[in-house]
């Protein structure tokens, strides 16, 4: 979208209501849920485990984005449904 100068306050105005918006339901969602369990995330090994993979084969297929990841500290996490051995 293309805004004019004059278009700038009220793009700005609706913007920061929509940004608002978003932080009042994430918000909402930690109340709701304050320490929801993990349980979709694996470590390097887990997820090795779990595809029947090594775990260095399981480095190449990260390393060359045949599988998703999260990288976290110094492990990797990675959700399990995108991807199964096959």
């Amino acid at each position: 979208m293309k805004y004019t100068f004059e278009e700038l306050p009220q793009a700005i105005s609706t913007l920061h209501e929509k940004v608002d918006c978003i932080k009042d339901l994430l918000l909402e969602n930690r109340l709701q849920n304050p320490q929801r369990p993990r349980d979709d995330l694996l470590t390097i090994g887990q997820a090795a485990e779990f595809l029947s993979l090594s775990v260095p084969t399981l480095y190449t297929k990260v390393s060359r984005k045949e599988i998703p990841v999260n990288k976290r500290a110094r492990d990797f996490i990675s959700p399990w449904w995108n991807y199964q051995n096959g």
